[in-house]
């Protein structure tokens, strides 16, 4: 498999969504730098490359990254701004504020909250430009099998392909995970209503920012904008005993009444209630699942190897998801390029070996970006450990503390550096224990009880 052959190496992608695409562009980048060829396929379930209209936050970790693809002023072009701020968490009631989290986004690589559908179509552009894929649709992969030294690819159209390497990248329901993992996804305790709405209906606007969260007991609104600020992305959160729940899909296509968003945020400030009137008659209803960490990312020898959800489905909660699978991407294709190369560094003996470098750099940090997404979030809805007893007026002061420097590590990784680092012998990051070690390990006395369901709680 190393450069010297005539035939190129072989990479499959399954999954053609934002995690896929980036991987692409990344493997492609990083190789075409090495001298290496390669063949990457990406195969994509649906009819087209297409994902629904909602907002993604892309932290300034993930738009550097952007930025060494030469894809960062196309990136900003479709972005919203958040003027200095991440998030301003206001009171639900008065609007006053609890704490703003300010960011430095005056400078070109900077935090970029997009649109996911215009997200993709940039992803989508540069693959097709630079030629770094061939894009396949209508190809749902149902297993793999290990062939010696290739993999062979099921779809549900009872077609196969074969490949050398073949990467998940399908998901929090990834068949491939699934094949290889007894689990399913794990009820967060909360429900999401999501929509878009134009910020010039909006009557007027009272804050420095367009990033605005809603606190309060069991319920937090959040929104951002989008779409070079013509577009302010919602999401509201209410948290759910699971019984209650039970007909509500992790699906755009589960919708409901406008009203029951009103009910559910009865109370809130004008300006809250103003947005929420602005939101479809019948807004998407989510019900949000992650997985529980996963101590494994490769199998049949490293010729399959996970990525993003697949590996480490995690909350939206810290804004962080799309951004993680973007890692994930960027130092995958970098060890693949070195191990096609030829490196002589012992990390690359084996393809296994490549995969296992790739996983000791990544898990630690994905696991924890996961455990503190689902951390954040009951935070956010006052239901952690701590705060189940307390009052919403005995809660702010907690809100402050532990969301003021929450974001700083996600977003000032060094993640070539992290790489070298491990590549090079100079100290491996350490495995991650459970989830329950990790939260109390990142969030002090922030613990929270293992919420499968409310009920359980």
């Amino acid at each position: 498999m190393g450069s010297n052959e005539q035939q190129p190496t072989r990479i499959a992608i399954v999954g053609g969504g934002i995690g896929g695409l980036f991987c692409a562009l990344a493997i492609h980048h990083h190789c075409s730098a090495a001298g290496v060829h390669v063949q990457v396929d990406v195969f994509e379930q649906a009819s087209q490359y297409k994902e629904i209209g909602a907002g993604v936050g892309i932290g300034i970790n993930a738009a550097r990254l952007f930025h060494q693809l030469d894809l960062r002023d196309k990136l900003n072009g479709i972005a919203g701004h958040r003027t200095g701020v991440w998030i301003t968490f206001r009171r639900f009631d008065t609007s006053e504020d609890i704490v703003t989290v300010p960011v430095n986004d005056s400078d070109k690589i900077r935090q970029a909250p997009c649109a996911r559908t215009e997200l993709l179509d940039l992803l989508k552009a540069a693959v097709e430009e630079r030629g770094a894929a061939t894009l396949h649709t209508k190809k749902q992969c149902r297993s793999v099998e290990d062939l010696g030294h290739s993999v062979r690819m099921q779809f549900a159209d009872s077609t196969t392909a074969e490949a050398d390497i073949v990467i998940g990248c399908d998901g929090i329901h990834s068949a491939i995970r699934n094949q290889f993992v007894v689990d399913k996804p794990v009820f967060s305790g909360q429900i999401a209503y999501r929509g878009v709405i134009p910020i010039s209906a909006l009557s007027s606007w009272p804050f420095p920012s367009y990033s605005v969260a809603w606190l309060a007991k069991h319920r937090h609104l959040l929104v951002f904008p989008i779409s070079r600020n013509e577009q302010l992305n919602i999401v509201a959160f209410v948290t759910k005993p699971e019984n209650e729940v039970a007909d509500v899909k992790e699906s755009w296509t589960s919708i409901c009444d406008r009203q029951e968003v009103f009910n559910d945020f009865a109370g809130f400030d004008k300006t809250a209630q103003e947005v929420l009137s602005l939101m479809p008659e019948q807004p998407s209803k989510w019900r949000l699942n992650d997985r529980q960490p996963l101590d494994r990312w490769h199998y049949m020898n490293g010729k399959v190897i996970l990525l993003g959800d697949s590996a480490h489905a995690m909350l939206p909660h810290l804004g962080a998801g799309a951004g993680q699978s973007m890692e994930d991407g960027w130092l995958l294709g970098r060890a693949l390029s070195e191990r096609l190369s030829g490196s002589t560094n012992s990390h690359f003996a084996s393809l296994e070996s490549t995969a296992q470098l790739y996983q000791t750099v990544r898990l630690p940090r994905a696991q924890k970006t996961q455990a503190t997404s689902r951390a954040a979030g009951n935070t956010y809805e006052l239901q952690t450990e701590d705060m189940l007893d307390k009052s919403f007026e005995e809660c702010i002061p907690m809100i402050a503390e532990r969301t003021r420097e929450r974001m700083k590590w996600v977003w000032e990784e060094d993640l070539d550096a992290a790489y070298v680092k491990a590549r090079d012998g100079q100290g491996l990051a350490p495995t991650v224990a459970g989830r329950g070690d990790e939260l109390n390990a990142v969030n002090g006395m922030e613990k929270t009880t293992q919420p499968v369901s409310i009920e359980a709680q």
